[in-house]
């Protein structure tokens, strides 16, 4: 199975003691990177949340969102601190006796002033918390992984499609390379009869420069190796996993054949076709680039 790296997975769980949303996505990249943004409270449980995905991605860049809202009352407590209702009582009872204001301040007004209650969050119990973001987590990354195997089931047919042509170009700049080799003897041999005239051409010296050219223009063993490259990359397709960086380094080898088949081109048509071939290579190398 081939997988793109490109991807989207979500889960959503809401119910009376809490609300879970969790959305990952990921673009292709060299290595495996992974972005979180989550409240500073799940910050304890990053190594687990790393941990997980590890099972699911081997490379790209992933970023995960979590928005976790605790709807328990439980977890929160209200501290009264008299310490400070004691100091705020002292000093309004000084500001009555230097000011000469009576002092109308009445315990629920006392409770309005700044830090005289306040609220404190209860410890976290990590097992439970990690628990119910486990669950959310697996949802996310399997939803995820079918995303990115689907996008990878429709490369891997549209580049077997494309490599499939390639092959047949190839074999077209096979078949025509013969024939300019017989094109030029031809060409060499009228040229040399009318510079000659009656004289007798010397049939060794046209051998030598026939043999001269042919060496020039043979792409011989850059279409074996072209054909061998394009064989394995199909191969590697048909038996996925993840193959991106072996199939990368594959179509970096299929260039440098096609470069130098259009580097030898004597012909238009060859060096048309030569072209073609080289966009195609140049195609399949920016897919590639997207496979896992």
């Amino acid at each position: 199975m081939i997988c793109s790296m490109t991807g989207f997975g979500r889960s959503e769980t809401i119910n009376a003691d809490y609300k879970l949303i969790i959305e990952m996505k990921a673009v292709n990249h060299r290595y495996s990177e992974l972005g979180i943004k989550m409240p500073k409270k799940l910050n304890i449980l990053e190594g687990n949340i790393r941990t997980l995905l590890k099972e699911y991605i081997s490379r790209g860049k992933v970023d995960l969102y979590i928005t976790y809202e605790d709807y328990s009352e439980s977890n929160i407590n209200i501290k009264y601190n008299p310490e400070i209702a004691g100091e705020y009582v002292q000093y309004m009872r000084q500001m009555e006796q230097d000011l000469g204001i009576r002092d109308d301040v009445s315990v629920s007004r006392l409770a309005m002033f700044p830090d005289v209650f306040t609220r404190e969050e209860q410890s976290l119990d990590e097992d439970a918390l990690w628990k119910r973001l486990e669950a959310g987590l697996r949802t996310a990354a399997e939803q995820f992984v079918e995303s990115r195997k689907r996008e990878g089931e429709h490369l891997k047919e549209d580049l077997i499609g494309k490599l499939q042509g390639m092959i047949s170009m190839v074999d077209y700049i096979e078949e025509v390379s013969p024939q300019l080799v017989q094109e030029y003897r031809t060409k060499l041999e009228t040229k040399v009869k009318e510079l000659l005239q009656d004289s007798t051409i010397d049939e060794s010296r046209i051998a030598t420069e026939v043999v001269i050219y042919a060496d020039k223009i043979c792409v011989d063993e850059e279409t074996v190796r072209l054909k061998s490259h394009i064989g394995s990359a199909i191969e590697i397709l048909k038996t996925g996993g993840s193959v991106g960086r072996k199939l990368d380094f594959i179509a970096q080898e299929m260039n440098r054949e096609a470069n130098t088949i259009l580097s030898k081109a004597n012909s238009l048509d060859v060096s048309n076709k030569a072209i073609d071939l080289k966009t195609e290579v140049e195609k399949v190398r920016e897919q590639i680039q997207n496979i896992e």
